[in-house]
C-alpha cells in the first residue's frame, strides 16, 4: 500500500526528467499521473468483489504481482504509448492493494490488536505522500527515473511470497463471477474515469467548457444509474446499502474532506517552493519531511488515545488542528522559506494521524465482518476522489485568481505605493525609476517577475484558506455520529 501511493509522487517529483528521456510532449505529459489515477479509482470500489471472487490471500497476490509486472515494465518503456499502457495496469493493482490494507485490519485482527493495526496502515497510506517528493528526487538524482518504478519489485515480490504463506487459505468463489453485473460495471468506471477527466480538465478548460460540462454530464448519468441498479440487486458490485449506517456515512465523508487536505497540501506546497522560492525536486522533499516526522512522533500516542476516548472527541480535535495547521500558511509571503513552514506542518502533522484513525474505526469498526471489504473499498474511494476534486478546486484557485491578483499589485504599483512594491521584493531603485515616469510596458516587463511570484503567492494563500475552512465545517458532522464503545485494552 505504501508503495501504490507512493508511486504517484515520486513520478510528479522527476516528470520532467521523464519527459526529456522518453521524448514526451508537454501537453500530454500529465497523463502518466491521470493513466494512474484513472485505473486506481476504477479499482478501489471493486476489490469487495474482487475479494469475494478470489478470497483476500489471492487478491493480494495477484494485486502485487500485476504491481511488480507493471513497474518493471514502466521502467522499460521507451515511448509514451507503452509507458502509459503500463501505469493504467500500476494504478489497477495500487487500487485493490490500498482497501485490501484496510480490510485486513478489520478481517483480521482482533479487536484489541485493531488500534495497533489500524495506527501502522494509516501511518503509511500518510506517509507515503509525505516523503515522495524527497524520495523521488533523490532517486532521480543519484540514479535515474527508471529506479522510480524498480524499487517497487523487491518488497513486492517479498510481501507477495509473505501473502501467500501467510494469510488464511480460503477456497476461492468462481460461481461470483455468474453474479457479475457487466452494465453496473461499465457504468461504474465510465462514471469515474469520466469525473477524473473533467476534473484534469477544468482548470486549464474552465469548470463552464462545454468539455468539463459535458464529461461532468456523463458522470452524474452514470454514476445515478450505478446507484440505482447497485441499489435494487441482490449482489452488488459495489455494496451502497453500507452508506444507510450513519456512522459509516459520516466517516466517508470525513475521509472526503481528509483527502482534499492531505493532497491539496503536499501539492501547494511544492507548487509554492518551487515557482515562488526556486527550490529543486530535493529541497522541496527535504522541507516538507517536517510532516512525516511529526507524523510517526504523535503515532504512538494516537493509538493510545483512540483506544480510550470518544472517536468524536479525537476527530473534533484532529480536524480543528489540521485546519488550524493550513491556516496558518494562509499568511504566506515571497520571502517565507523551510523556517517559517515548520509549525504549520508540524501541526498538520501531528493532527493527521488523529484525523485518519477514529474515522477509519467510526467507519469500520462497528460494521459486520462481511461488509468490510466493500466498506473499505467505498471509504478509501473517498478520501481518493476528495484528493482529485481538491486539487482541481485548488488549481482553479492558484490559477484563475492569480491575474486577478496580478492587475490590483499593477494598479497599486502604478499609484506609487512603495509598501507593496517592498513587500513583493522589487528593489528600491527599480521602483524609484519605474515612479520617475509612468508605470509603461517596458517598466512593467521589469517588475513581471516580482508581480507574478506575489500573485501566485496570494492565490496559493487563498487556497490554504479554503482548505482550512472546509475542514473546520466538516466538524458540523460530529453530532451525527453516533457514539461507539471504545476498547480499554491496550
Amino acid at each position: 500500500m505504501f508503495m501504490a501511493i507512493l508511486d504517484v509522487q515520486v513520478v510528479a517529483t522527476s516528470i520532467t526528467a521523464i519527459q526529456s528521456s522518453v521524448g514526451i510532449e508537454p501537453d500530454r505529459l500529465s497523463w502518466l499521473q491521470t493513466a494512474y489515477l484513472i485505473a486506481e479509482v476504477i479499482a478501489i470500489p471493486l476489490t469487495g468483489y474482487l475479494t469475494r471472487l478470489l478470497t483476500g490471500r489471492w487478491l493480494f497476490v495477484i494485486a502485487v504481482t500485476l504491481f511488480c509486472v507493471a513497474s518493471i515494465g514502466c521502467a522499460a518503456s521507451s515511448n509514451f504509448e507503452s509507458l502509459v499502457i503500463w501505469r493504467v495496469l500500476q494504478g489497477f493493482a495500487g487500487g485493490t492493494l490500498i482497501p485490501s490494507v484496510f480490510s485486513a485490519v478489520f478481517v483480521l485482527f482482533p479487536a484489541r490488536s485493531q488500534g495497533r493495526a489500524t495506527t501502522l496502515a494509516g501511518l503509511l497510506a500518510v506517509l507515503a505522500p509525505t516523503v515522495g517528493p524527497i524520495v523521488g528526487g533523490w532517486i532521480t538524482e543519484t540514479y535515474s527515473w527508471h529506479w522510480l518504478f524498480l524499487i517497487n519489485v523487491a518488497p513486492g515480490i517479498v510481501a507477495g511470497f509473505v501473502a501467500a504463506l501467510f494469510l488464511p487459505k480460503d477456497e476461492p468463489n468462481p460461481a461470483v463471477l455468474g453474479t457479475l453485473d457487466w452494465l453496473s460495471l461499465v457504468m461504474l468506471a465510465i462514471a469515474l474515469a469520466s469525473l477524473q477527466l473533467g476534473l484534469k480538465q477544468a482548470p486549464d478548460e474552465g469548470w463552464a467548457s462545454p468539455l468539463v460540462l459535458v464529461l461532468l454530464a456523463v458522470t452524474i448519468i452514470c454514476a445515478y444509474g450505478f446507484a440505482l441498479r447497485s441499489l435494487a440487486a441482490d449482489r452488488p458490485i459495489v455494496d451502497l446499502s453500507t452508506l444507510g449506517d450513519r456512522p459509516f456515512l459520516v466517516g466517508c465523508i470525513l475521509s472526503f474532506v481528509l483527502g482534499i487536505g492531505l493532497f491539496g497540501s503536499v501539492y501547494l506546497m511544492p507548487v509554492f517552493l518551487g515557482f515562488v522560492r526556486g527550490h529543486n525536486a530535493l529541497e522541496i522533499g527535504s522541507i516538507m519531511l517536517v510532516t512525516g516526522l511529526a507524523q510517526l512522533a504523535t503515532a504512538p500516542l494516537a493509538v493510545y488515545l483512540e483506544q480510550r476516548f470518544d472517536p468524536r472527541i479525537l476527530i473534533g480535535a484532529g480536524f480543528a488542528l489540521f485546519a488550524l495547521g493550513m491556516s496558518a500558511s494562509a499568511f504566506q509571503t515571497v520571502s517565507t522559506d523551510a523556517a517559517q513552514m515548520v509549525v504549520p506542518q508540524i501541526l498538520r502533522g501531528v493532527a493527521i494521524m488523529f484525523c485518519l484513525l477514529p474515522p477509519t474505526r467510526l467507519a469500520l469498526g462497528s460494521l459486520p465482518r462481511e461488509k468490510v471489504p466493500d466498506a473499505s473499498g467505498l471509504f478509501n474511494l473517498m478520501r481518493n476522489l476528495g484528493g482529485a476534486i481538491g486539487l482541481a478546486i485548488i488549481d482553479s484557485i492558484i490559477y484563475g485568481r492569480s491575474d486577478v491578483h496580478s492587475q490590483y499589485i499593477i494598479g497599486k504599483l502604478m499609484e506609487g505605493d512603495a509598501i507593496t512594491a517592498t513587500s513583493i521584493g522589487i528593489p528600491a531603485g527599480l521602483f524609484t525609476a519605474a515612479q520617475s515616469g509612468s508605470f509603461d510596458q517596458a517598466n512593467q516587463a521589469l517588475v513581471a517577475p516580482f508581480v507574478q511570484k506575489a500573485a501566485i503567492t496570494m492565490s496559493i494563500n487563498e487556497a490554504w484558506a479554503f482548505v482550512a475552512v472546509l475542514t473546520v465545517l466538516a466538524l458540523a458532522l460530529l453530532p451525527l455520529a453516533q457514539r461507539e464503545k471504545t476498547s480499554v485494552d491496550g
